[in-house]
């Protein structure tokens, strides 16, 4: 005997079976039950969602002999029901649109509309891909479709509802099946194999779950895969290999040094990525998912794993959206670039090249030539007995002894989009003994560990001498970003003044009778 496939083995035969679609089940089921029966559907989804086996259970419940009228609960044991499960009942017409594009092959199906179904209730035609007929195909369905014989049911399937004419829609009743989620299909693929008694593990089901994409049709395909794969059981590692998905912890370790600015180590773990022999768009997809988990753990702190919650607090939520920006434009153009590993590449190379702590790098590199050339210059000098300035004693000048020396220095420095967003917000409490500690409202999470770094980096620079910083919760008092909002208030005050004493210029508006947009008005810079 022949082995039949998980996906034809376990398709659903009646509603009670089918996975994840309940809101089109309830439609189908109550209006069945109220005897309100349409005389055209249009089921539309995804491929392997179900929309030619719930047409199929449709189908059934319509013909049942079980009861004297349709049923929701088809017996699936009367000749009908049977005969539609094996696709040999001469009232159920399954057509496939994609093969019977001509307009003649409908003429054909529309001239067998008026014979009275041979056993059943209902004569059901079944277009699978409608949207694959051509447009003088729907031209002559259309008088039929709208009023059809009584004993006359179409149930239209496609993966493309956008194709279907307008005028074909609205004669028709649309069901919209939707993607089945993980959980849904973890379960169901869970209680296909203890049937089946093959060993398995979650993380082998959740791989296949995942590997999916809402379809339980790809679903089944991809167990039936694993099962052969693993030589009658499932495995994490065997399921991994078969699948070509790549250890969570290079990615995570990847995404970490993206997050640390180190380009070595971000290629070095490419390297070893690349030697599991991945797809180049698998290890971008994979890298989109991480960066959307940290995204949903910074908002609603619900990630269950520790590796997600650690990059979290490492990375500002700003850089991980702009990271997740760069990766879903590389991933929109991988298909148009010459060579995948290529635009793997750049992309990554982007990320670390708009990375606050990049920059960090740059000037770091740059302090220590300056250094070196301090030494060489201070060896000069000994030798010429020439005494200079010690450059901290000039650094220590400038310290900040108010809140309008903190502004002023904080206008002075140069630093990330990121850093200047949190510092621009608060105010000075004091600055001594080489320790400055600034007031933050509480609305200003914590700040995260990238940006301290970048900012006592920028402080050290332009001290010459390591900064400690503490932050404080406080009621926050002309921070730097309020003094230059207050600031260009003010001059936009100034020159509305100006423009209202302008005795031309009120003249000129008297006399058209116009007005000034006060919005429009800018300061002379």
């Amino acid at each position: 005997m022949s082995y039949e496939v998980l996906a034809r083995k376990y398709r659903p035969i009646n509603f009670d079976e089918v996975v994840g679609q309940d809101h089109v089940v309830k439609a189908l089921v109550n209006s069945i039950d109220q005897e309100k029966i349409h005389q055209a559907y249009i089921f539309s989804g995804t491929r392997g969602v179900g929309k030619t086996t719930i047409a199929r259970i449709l189908a059934k419940c319509l013909n049942c002999d079980s009861d004297s009228k349709p049923t929701s609960n088809p017996c699936n044991k009367c000749s009908n029901t049977m005969e539609i499960s094996a696709g040999r009942s001469v009232d159920f017409l399954e057509i496939d649109a994609a093969s019977n594009t001509q307009v003649d092959k409908i003429r054909d199906l529309i001239e067998t509309v008026e014979y009275k179904p041979a056993k059943g209730r209902f004569k059901i035609y079944l277009i699978d891909e409608v949207h694959m007929l051509s447009p003088a195909s729907f031209n002559a369905l259309l008088k039929t479709l709208e009023e059809p014989p009584a004993h006359v049911v179409f149930i239209f399937a496609t993966t493309n509802p956008e194709k279907i004419p307008k005028t074909v829609q609205s004669r028709c009743l649309q069901l919209n099946l939707k993607t089945v989620n993980e959980e849904l299909l973890f379960n169901h693929f869970r209680k296909i194999l203890k049937h089946e008694k093959i060993q398995s593990d979650d993380e082998s089901l959740a791989l296949i779950a995942n590997s999916a994409n809402g379809s339980v049709r790809d679903g089944l395909t991809l167990l039936d895969q694993a099962i052969a794969h693993g030589n009658g059981k499932l495995s994490q590692d065997q399921v991994k290999a078969l699948l070509g998905t790549i250890d969570d912890s290079l990615l995570i370790g990847l995404i970490n040094s993206v997050i640390d600015g180190d380009g070595v180590s971000v290629f070095d773990l490419l390297s070893k990525i690349e030697e599991l022999s991945p797809e180049y768009d698998s290890i971008l997809k994979d890298i989109i998912s991480i960066l959307h988990q940290i995204s949903l753990e910074q908002v609603l702190n619900n990630s269950q794993d520790e590796r997600i919650k650690h990059l979290a607090s490492l990375i500002d939520k700003e850089f991980n959206q702009l990271l997740y920006e760069i990766a879903m434009n590389s991933f929109s153009k991988f298909s148009v670039h010459p060579s995948p590993k290529e635009a793997l590449e750049i992309c990554l190379l982007r990320m670390l090249t708009f990375n606050p702590l990049q920059k960090l790098s740059d000037d770091s590199s740059s302090n220590e030539t300056n250094n070196s050339e301090k030494k060489t210059l201070k060896k000069v000098d000994n030798k010429l007995d020439i005494q200079k300035p010690d450059l901290k004693d000039n650094n220590k000048s400038h310290s900040i002894k108010n809140n309008d020396d903190w502004v002023t220095l904080f206008n002075s420095l140069e630093m990330s989009p990121f850093a200047r967003n949190y510092f621009g917000n608060m105010s000075l409490n004091s600055f001594r003994d080489n320790s400055l500690i600034l007031c933050s409202s509480p609305e200003i999470n914590e700040v995260p560990e990238n940006i301290i770094s970048e900012f006592k980096s920028i402080l050290q620079n332009k001290f010459s001498e390591s900064i400690s910083i503490k932050i404080e919760v406080g009621d926050v008092l002309n921070s730097p970003i309020e003094e230059e909002q207050n600031n260009k208030k003010n001059e936009k005050r100034v020159a509305e003044t100006d423009i209202n004493k302008d005795k031309e210029i009120q003249n000129f508006i008297n006399k058209f009778n116009g007005k000034i947009k006060t919005d429009t008005i800018k300061p002379i810079k």
